[in-house]
């Protein structure tokens, strides 16, 4: 099969390639700097220049396709309509290159995700129909591309996985350098419940969504089903490095001022952050839960990498590459 990745430059567009090239796929990476180009040919994939602003290159990228894997998009960003510049109108610029460009398309696979659903009831994880409430401006605009996948006229499907870690990710790697210093602060009382997936189960999942017939048409939450309370992430990743952190608490009257300083320090330079007063309201949330039957029922797919042994293969990977000492 012949796929083109967007955002196969970032952690899980890469874990992507890599689990299509094993697979036999023909993979072509969309690229805007040059630079990465041979990191991804030593992926197996082919390189193409281009990027969601520029409908001309989408085109030329899209020749013979028959499955589009679309994960690029924004995840910090200097305000909302910056957000949606990207993640809503470059998703319409390259569904109308899909109609140019690719009319045997079988599959766009929408990678969004769980902000664009909003938080759930504690103790409730929810599920695929359930109604959309995002509360940051990420989140608004994930589910416009959403909306604008589902309204295109093609053969689609949408991923929604929550927090995803594991090899390669940065994000949580933050999360393992604070927890060697023998501390973890924690937004609220550290009980906020957390669906979590690993990397390599979510692009297990993707993979399938462009390769299945049972996925056409349909929203697919993709996370492992154990409920995971914030301090016990900590924990975790304390646990995978040998250590036993300090858990400490930041009530919102005391977090709140703290990462507002942050973003707007970030704003003043011109620099994107995804510590803002924007994600406080994702912070405090109680609960960001996802139901996962519906992937197995339709795809026969399951998250097998609890938290526990998530961490344990992350920082062994950090470690071995030297991201850890």
């Amino acid at each position: 099969m012949k796929a083109l990745v967007t955002g196969a430059t970032g952690f899980v567009g890469g874990h992507l390639v890599d689990a299509l090239v094993a697979r036999g796929d023909t993979v072509l990476a969309l690229a805007r700097r040059p630079a990465a180009h041979a990191a991804l040919t030593a992926r197996g994939a082919t390189p193409v220049p281009g990027s969601l602003e520029h409908e001309d290159s989408l085109a030329a990228a899209l020749s013979g396709v028959e499955v589009v894997y679309h994960l690029a998009g924004l995840t910090a960003a200097r305000d909302e309509a910056e957000f949606l510049a990207v993640n809503e109108a470059g998703t319409q610029r390259l569904i109308h290159a899909i109609r140019d460009a690719a009319p045997a398309l079988r599959r766009l696979v929408h990678v969004s995700s769980q902000a664009a659903l909003g938080p759930s009831p504690r103790g409730t994880p929810l599920d695929e129909e359930a109604e959309c409430r995002p509360i940051t401006s990420y989140g608004r605009s994930k589910l416009a591309g959403e909306r604008a996948v589902r309204a295109s006229g093609l053969p689609w499907t949408v991923i929604r996985p929550p927090a995803v870690y594991g090899p390669g990710d940065r994000e949580f790697l933050r999360i393992f350098q604070i927890v060697r210093r023998g501390i973890a602060p924690v937004f609220g009382s550290g009980t906020q419940e957390l669906s979590l997936v690993f990397v390599r189960d979510l692009v297990r999942v993707i993979a399938l969504a462009g390769s299945q017939a049972a996925a056409s048409g349909q929203i697919l939450h993709a996370a492992h089903p154990e409920i995971v309370l914030s301090r016990e992430v900590a924990r975790a990743a304390g646990a995978a490095i040998g250590r036993t952190p300090l858990i400490v608490p930041l009530p919102a009257f005391l977090a709140a001022p703290i990462v507002g300083l942050i973003g707007r320090a970030a704003a003043a330079t011109g620099r994107r952050t995804v510590v803002n007063a924007d994600k406080m309201a994702e912070f405090l949330a109680p609960s960001w839960l996802l139901a996962v039957a519906k992937a197995e029922q339709l795809l026969g797919w399951r998250a097998g990498t609890d938290v526990a042994a998530g961490m344990r293969m992350t920082a062994e990977w950090y470690r071995e590459h030297q991201w850890l000492p």
